[in-house]
Protein backbone atom coordinates (compact mmCIF):
# COMPACT_ATOMS: atom_id res chain seq x y z
CA UNK A 1 0.00 0.00 0.00
CA UNK A 2 1.51 3.13 -0.91
CA UNK A 3 2.38 5.72 1.71
CA UNK A 4 -0.46 8.19 3.23
CA UNK A 5 -0.86 11.44 2.46
CA UNK A 6 -1.65 13.49 5.27
CA UNK A 7 -3.86 16.84 4.79
CA UNK A 8 -5.48 19.23 7.74
CA UNK A 9 -9.67 18.70 7.33
CA UNK A 10 -11.08 22.06 7.88
CA UNK A 11 -13.51 20.28 9.83
CA UNK A 12 -10.88 19.07 12.55
CA UNK A 13 -8.92 22.24 11.71
CA UNK A 14 -9.56 23.45 15.38
CA UNK A 15 -8.81 20.09 16.88
CA UNK A 16 -5.41 19.87 15.18
CA UNK A 17 -6.57 16.26 13.54
CA UNK A 18 -4.59 14.89 10.32
CA UNK A 19 -6.94 13.68 7.81
CA UNK A 20 -4.98 10.21 6.78
CA UNK A 21 -5.63 8.91 2.84
CA UNK A 22 -4.41 5.34 1.88
CA UNK A 23 -4.87 3.91 -1.64
CA UNK A 24 -5.27 0.26 -1.55
CA UNK A 25 -1.79 -1.30 -3.74
CA UNK A 26 -2.07 -4.94 -4.64
CA UNK A 27 -0.21 -5.72 -0.89
CA UNK A 28 -3.89 -5.12 0.43
CA UNK A 29 -6.27 -5.88 -2.08
CA UNK A 30 -8.72 -8.52 -1.01
CA UNK A 31 -8.02 -7.44 2.62
CA UNK A 32 -10.67 -6.56 5.33
CA UNK A 33 -11.06 -3.41 6.31
CA UNK A 34 -10.19 -3.80 9.85
CA UNK A 35 -7.12 -6.29 9.16
CA UNK A 36 -5.61 -3.64 6.71
CA UNK A 37 -6.25 -0.62 9.71
CA UNK A 38 -4.11 -2.35 12.13
CA UNK A 39 -1.60 -2.97 9.90
CA UNK A 40 -1.20 0.83 8.55
CA UNK A 41 -2.01 2.14 11.93
CA UNK A 42 -0.07 -0.37 14.73
CA UNK A 43 0.03 2.57 17.24
CA UNK A 44 -3.26 2.52 17.55
CA UNK A 45 -5.16 -0.22 19.59
CA UNK A 46 -7.57 -2.24 17.47
CA UNK A 47 -10.62 -1.18 19.77
CA UNK A 48 -10.17 2.49 19.22
CA UNK A 49 -10.08 1.58 15.59
CA UNK A 50 -12.88 -0.15 15.67
CA UNK A 51 -14.40 2.60 17.26
CA UNK A 52 -13.34 4.40 14.48
CA UNK A 53 -14.90 2.63 11.76
CA UNK A 54 -17.95 2.51 14.23
CA UNK A 55 -18.25 6.20 14.13
CA UNK A 56 -18.13 7.06 10.63
CA UNK A 57 -14.83 8.37 11.06
CA UNK A 58 -13.16 6.09 8.95
CA UNK A 59 -14.43 6.04 4.73
CA UNK A 60 -13.60 3.89 1.68
CA UNK A 61 -13.98 5.51 -1.66
CA UNK A 62 -16.12 8.54 0.01
CA UNK A 63 -18.55 5.79 1.91
CA UNK A 64 -18.78 5.06 5.55
CA UNK A 65 -18.42 0.93 5.50
CA UNK A 66 -18.60 -2.25 7.70
CA UNK A 67 -15.12 -3.56 9.76
CA UNK A 68 -15.34 -6.44 7.48
CA UNK A 69 -15.47 -4.59 4.42
CA UNK A 70 -13.08 -6.16 1.37
CA UNK A 71 -10.57 -3.88 0.04
CA UNK A 72 -10.37 -3.72 -3.74
CA UNK A 73 -7.18 -1.84 -5.64
CA UNK A 74 -7.23 1.41 -5.89
CA UNK A 75 -9.89 1.88 -3.03
CA UNK A 76 -9.27 5.26 -1.49
CA UNK A 77 -9.28 4.65 2.46
CA UNK A 78 -9.48 8.45 4.44
CA UNK A 79 -9.48 8.10 7.42
CA UNK A 80 -10.03 11.05 10.34
CA UNK A 81 -8.35 10.39 13.82
CA UNK A 82 -10.52 10.98 16.52
CA UNK A 83 -9.57 11.56 20.23
CA UNK A 84 -9.37 9.35 22.82
CA UNK A 85 -12.73 8.70 24.63
CA UNK A 86 -10.43 9.68 27.99
CA UNK A 87 -9.19 13.03 26.14
CA UNK A 88 -11.74 14.96 28.15
CA UNK A 89 -11.39 13.53 31.49
CA UNK A 90 -9.65 16.49 32.76
CA UNK A 91 -10.81 19.49 31.02
CA UNK A 92 -12.70 22.31 32.88
CA UNK A 93 -16.67 21.79 32.34
CA UNK A 94 -18.38 24.69 33.88
CA UNK A 95 -21.81 23.56 35.68
CA UNK A 96 -23.63 24.74 38.94
CA UNK A 97 -22.53 23.65 41.68
CA UNK A 98 -24.15 23.42 45.41
CA UNK A 99 -21.32 24.66 47.43
CA UNK A 100 -21.91 24.57 50.92
CA UNK A 101 -18.61 25.46 52.37
CA UNK A 102 -15.40 27.09 50.64
CA UNK A 103 -12.37 28.16 51.91
CA UNK A 104 -8.68 28.41 50.94
CA UNK A 105 -8.12 24.52 51.86
CA UNK A 106 -11.16 22.27 51.22
CA UNK A 107 -14.93 22.82 49.67
CA UNK A 108 -18.03 20.88 50.52
CA UNK A 109 -20.22 20.33 47.67
CA UNK A 110 -23.92 18.56 47.78
CA UNK A 111 -23.87 16.72 44.46
CA UNK A 112 -26.91 15.97 42.99
CA UNK A 113 -28.31 12.39 41.91
CA UNK A 114 -27.50 11.45 38.09
CA UNK A 115 -23.88 13.57 38.52
CA UNK A 116 -21.11 11.06 37.96
CA UNK A 117 -18.32 12.05 40.10
CA UNK A 118 -15.47 10.96 38.80
CA UNK A 119 -14.33 10.31 34.72
CA UNK A 120 -14.33 6.36 33.87
CA UNK A 121 -15.17 4.07 30.85
CA UNK A 122 -19.12 5.89 29.21
CA UNK A 123 -18.41 9.42 31.17
CA UNK A 124 -15.52 10.93 29.87
CA UNK A 125 -17.06 14.50 30.76
CA UNK A 126 -19.61 15.76 32.10
CA UNK A 127 -18.59 14.52 35.43
CA UNK A 128 -17.93 16.35 38.82
CA UNK A 129 -14.07 16.21 38.56
CA UNK A 130 -14.55 18.19 35.36
CA UNK A 131 -17.20 20.94 37.00
CA UNK A 132 -14.30 21.42 40.03
CA UNK A 133 -11.90 22.37 37.88
CA UNK A 134 -13.94 25.11 36.04
CA UNK A 135 -14.67 26.16 39.28
CA UNK A 136 -11.47 26.56 41.17
CA UNK A 137 -8.55 25.90 38.24
CA UNK A 138 -6.14 25.40 41.37
CA UNK A 139 -7.28 21.59 41.55
CA UNK A 140 -5.51 20.86 38.26
CA UNK A 141 -2.47 20.94 40.86
CA UNK A 142 -4.35 18.08 42.93
CA UNK A 143 -4.21 14.76 42.26
CA UNK A 144 -8.09 13.46 41.22
CA UNK A 145 -8.32 17.18 41.35
CA UNK A 146 -8.90 16.81 45.26
CA UNK A 147 -11.11 14.03 44.98
CA UNK A 148 -10.95 11.95 48.42
CA UNK A 149 -13.96 10.02 48.57
CA UNK A 150 -16.74 9.62 46.17
CA UNK A 151 -20.63 8.65 45.67
CA UNK A 152 -22.48 6.39 43.30
CA UNK A 153 -23.93 8.76 40.17
CA UNK A 154 -27.63 8.26 41.41
CA UNK A 155 -26.62 9.18 45.54
CA UNK A 156 -26.99 12.41 46.22
CA UNK A 157 -24.96 14.24 49.34
CA UNK A 158 -22.31 15.71 50.74
CA UNK A 159 -18.19 15.28 49.53
CA UNK A 160 -15.67 16.95 50.86
CA UNK A 161 -12.73 18.32 47.94
CA UNK A 162 -9.25 19.40 48.87
CA UNK A 163 -7.99 22.17 47.19
CA UNK A 164 -4.59 21.97 48.64
CA UNK A 165 -1.57 18.63 48.55
CA UNK A 166 -1.77 19.12 52.37
CA UNK A 167 -5.18 18.98 52.55
CA UNK A 168 -5.58 16.00 50.50
CA UNK A 169 -3.10 14.55 52.73
CA UNK A 170 -4.50 15.49 55.83
CA UNK A 171 -8.10 14.28 54.68
CA UNK A 172 -7.26 10.83 53.24
CA UNK A 173 -5.58 10.00 56.52
CA UNK A 174 -8.50 11.44 58.45
CA UNK A 175 -10.85 9.07 56.46
CA UNK A 176 -8.03 6.15 56.81
CA UNK A 177 -8.36 6.34 60.42
CA UNK A 178 -12.30 6.38 60.24
CA UNK A 179 -12.73 9.63 62.06
CA UNK A 180 -14.44 11.03 59.97
CA UNK A 181 -18.65 11.42 60.45
CA UNK A 182 -20.05 10.27 57.14
CA UNK A 183 -24.18 9.48 57.92
CA UNK A 184 -26.48 8.66 55.03
CA UNK A 185 -30.36 8.58 54.88
CA UNK A 186 -31.66 5.62 53.08
CA UNK A 187 -35.51 4.01 52.67
CA UNK A 188 -35.49 0.39 52.59
CA UNK A 189 -37.99 -2.57 52.66
CA UNK A 190 -38.27 -4.23 55.33
CA UNK A 191 -38.63 -3.92 58.62
CA UNK A 192 -34.48 -4.33 60.38
CA UNK A 193 -34.13 -4.39 64.00
CA UNK A 194 -34.16 -0.94 65.78
CA UNK A 195 -29.95 -0.50 65.58
CA UNK A 196 -27.20 -3.09 64.07
CA UNK A 197 -23.64 -3.37 62.01
CA UNK A 198 -23.01 -5.00 59.42
CA UNK A 199 -19.85 -6.36 59.75
CA UNK A 200 -19.10 -8.32 56.47
CA UNK A 201 -16.06 -8.01 53.34
CA UNK A 202 -17.04 -6.61 50.05
CA UNK A 203 -15.67 -8.28 46.68
CA UNK A 204 -16.83 -7.70 42.92
CA UNK A 205 -19.59 -10.30 42.26
CA UNK A 206 -17.50 -12.65 39.50
CA UNK A 207 -21.15 -13.11 38.31
CA UNK A 208 -21.78 -9.32 37.24
CA UNK A 209 -19.16 -7.13 37.11
CA UNK A 210 -21.49 -3.93 37.51
CA UNK A 211 -22.41 -5.61 40.88
CA UNK A 212 -20.32 -6.16 44.37
CA UNK A 213 -21.20 -8.62 47.24
CA UNK A 214 -20.53 -9.83 50.91
CA UNK A 215 -17.84 -12.27 50.02
CA UNK A 216 -15.01 -14.25 52.10
CA UNK A 217 -12.79 -14.16 49.32
CA UNK A 218 -8.97 -13.28 50.07
CA UNK A 219 -9.42 -10.16 47.80
CA UNK A 220 -12.07 -9.13 49.62
CA UNK A 221 -12.34 -5.79 51.42
CA UNK A 222 -12.97 -5.15 55.25
CA UNK A 223 -16.54 -3.23 55.45
CA UNK A 224 -18.37 -1.89 58.05
CA UNK A 225 -21.69 -0.58 58.56
CA UNK A 226 -23.70 1.04 61.64
CA UNK A 227 -27.68 1.73 61.37
CA UNK A 228 -30.40 2.50 63.04
CA UNK A 229 -33.98 3.04 62.32
CA UNK A 230 -35.43 6.60 62.08
CA UNK A 231 -39.17 5.89 61.24
CA UNK A 232 -41.15 3.31 59.53
CA UNK A 233 -44.42 3.13 57.53
CA UNK A 234 -46.42 0.84 55.79
CA UNK A 235 -47.88 1.18 52.60
CA UNK A 236 -50.75 -1.50 51.49
CA UNK A 237 -48.99 -4.59 52.31
CA UNK A 238 -45.33 -3.32 51.47
CA UNK A 239 -43.30 -2.62 54.82
CA UNK A 240 -40.75 0.71 54.61
CA UNK A 241 -38.30 1.87 56.74
CA UNK A 242 -36.45 5.54 57.34
CA UNK A 243 -32.38 4.12 57.90
CA UNK A 244 -29.47 6.22 59.22
CA UNK A 245 -26.64 4.56 57.98
CA UNK A 246 -22.60 5.31 59.24
CA UNK A 247 -19.79 4.09 57.59
CA UNK A 248 -16.71 2.97 59.14
CA UNK A 249 -15.21 1.82 55.36
CA UNK A 250 -15.61 3.40 52.05
CA UNK A 251 -16.57 0.58 49.51
CA UNK A 252 -17.85 0.68 46.51
CA UNK A 253 -21.69 0.19 46.87
CA UNK A 254 -21.10 -0.80 50.68
CA UNK A 255 -24.42 0.10 51.80
CA UNK A 256 -26.64 -1.08 48.91
CA UNK A 257 -24.49 -4.32 49.59
CA UNK A 258 -24.99 -4.26 53.29
CA UNK A 259 -28.23 -3.83 53.28
CA UNK A 260 -28.97 -6.25 50.24
CA UNK A 261 -27.04 -8.97 52.24
CA UNK A 262 -29.57 -8.31 55.26
CA UNK A 263 -32.49 -8.56 53.58
CA UNK A 264 -33.55 -5.00 53.13
CA UNK A 265 -32.41 -3.67 50.01
CA UNK A 266 -33.14 0.08 48.87
CA UNK A 267 -36.08 0.78 47.55
CA UNK A 268 -35.05 1.91 43.81
CA UNK A 269 -32.13 0.30 43.73
CA UNK A 270 -31.87 -1.51 40.27
CA UNK A 271 -28.97 -3.89 40.96
CA UNK A 272 -28.91 -4.88 44.32
CA UNK A 273 -32.64 -6.49 44.91
CA UNK A 274 -31.61 -9.85 45.69
CA UNK A 275 -34.74 -13.07 47.12
CA UNK A 276 -37.26 -10.25 47.26
CA UNK A 277 -40.88 -12.05 46.66
CA UNK A 278 -42.67 -10.21 43.33
CA UNK A 279 -43.32 -7.57 42.17
CA UNK A 280 -44.68 -5.86 45.79
CA UNK A 281 -41.10 -6.45 46.93
CA UNK A 282 -39.65 -5.09 44.29
CA UNK A 283 -37.23 -1.73 44.81
CA UNK A 284 -37.64 -0.74 41.58
CA UNK A 285 -41.57 -1.10 41.60
CA UNK A 286 -42.00 0.80 44.67
CA UNK A 287 -44.21 4.28 43.59
CA UNK A 288 -42.18 4.34 40.46
CA UNK A 289 -38.89 5.17 42.08
CA UNK A 290 -36.33 4.41 39.89
CA UNK A 291 -32.68 5.32 41.86
CA UNK A 292 -31.16 4.21 45.03
CA UNK A 293 -32.69 5.70 47.51
CA UNK A 294 -30.30 6.70 49.55
CA UNK A 295 -28.23 10.20 50.47
CA UNK A 296 -25.16 11.54 52.30
CA UNK A 297 -26.81 13.80 54.65
CA UNK A 298 -24.19 14.33 57.22
CA UNK A 299 -20.47 14.94 56.92
CA UNK A 300 -17.84 15.59 59.80
CA UNK A 301 -14.24 16.39 59.77
CA UNK A 302 -11.14 18.11 61.07
CA UNK A 303 -10.67 21.04 59.38
CA UNK A 304 -6.93 20.10 57.53
CA UNK A 305 -5.64 23.63 58.48
CA UNK A 306 -7.09 24.46 61.04
CA UNK A 307 -7.78 21.85 63.25
CA UNK A 308 -11.34 22.80 64.15
CA UNK A 309 -14.32 20.36 63.86
CA UNK A 310 -16.56 20.90 61.62
CA UNK A 311 -20.17 19.29 60.53
CA UNK A 312 -22.54 20.07 57.39
CA UNK A 313 -25.98 18.92 56.61
CA UNK A 314 -28.30 18.74 53.33
CA UNK A 315 -31.66 17.51 53.40
CA UNK A 316 -32.36 14.64 50.35
CA UNK A 317 -32.47 15.84 47.15
CA UNK A 318 -36.32 16.51 45.94
CA UNK A 319 -37.07 13.53 44.51
CA UNK A 320 -36.45 11.57 47.48
CA UNK A 321 -37.47 14.24 49.63
CA UNK A 322 -41.22 13.82 47.98
CA UNK A 323 -40.45 9.79 48.71
CA UNK A 324 -39.51 10.50 52.27
CA UNK A 325 -42.99 12.67 52.68
CA UNK A 326 -45.23 10.69 50.93
CA UNK A 327 -44.23 8.24 53.53
CA UNK A 328 -44.86 10.52 56.56
CA UNK A 329 -41.22 10.59 57.31
CA UNK A 330 -39.83 13.72 58.57
CA UNK A 331 -39.09 16.55 59.56
CA UNK A 332 -36.27 16.37 56.84
CA UNK A 333 -34.79 19.80 57.16
CA UNK A 334 -32.63 18.67 60.16
CA UNK A 335 -30.01 16.14 61.02
CA UNK A 336 -31.22 12.59 62.82
CA UNK A 337 -29.62 12.12 66.82
CA UNK A 338 -30.47 8.66 66.72
CA UNK A 339 -27.16 7.36 66.97
CA UNK A 340 -26.33 10.24 69.88
CA UNK A 341 -29.93 8.80 71.70
CA UNK A 342 -28.92 4.79 71.41
CA UNK A 343 -25.49 5.23 72.67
Amino acid sequence: MAAPTEEIDDADADAGELALRFSVDARHAGTRLDKALAELMPDVSRSRLQQWVAGGAVRVNGAVVRQRQELVLGDLIEIEPQPAPDAKAYAPEPMPLAIVHEDSDILVVDKPPGLVVHPATGHWSGTLLNGLLAHSPQLFDVPRAGIVHRLDADTSGLMVVAKTLAAQSHLVRQLQERSVTREYWAVVLGAPAPTGTVDAPIGRDARNPLRFRVSHATSAKPARTRFAVVAAAQDGTVRLSWLACRLDTGRTHQIRVHMEHIGHPLVGDPVYRRGLPGREGDPRAWRGFTRQALHASRLGLIHPATGRAMTWFRAPAADLADLMTQLGFGPLDEPTRVFEERR
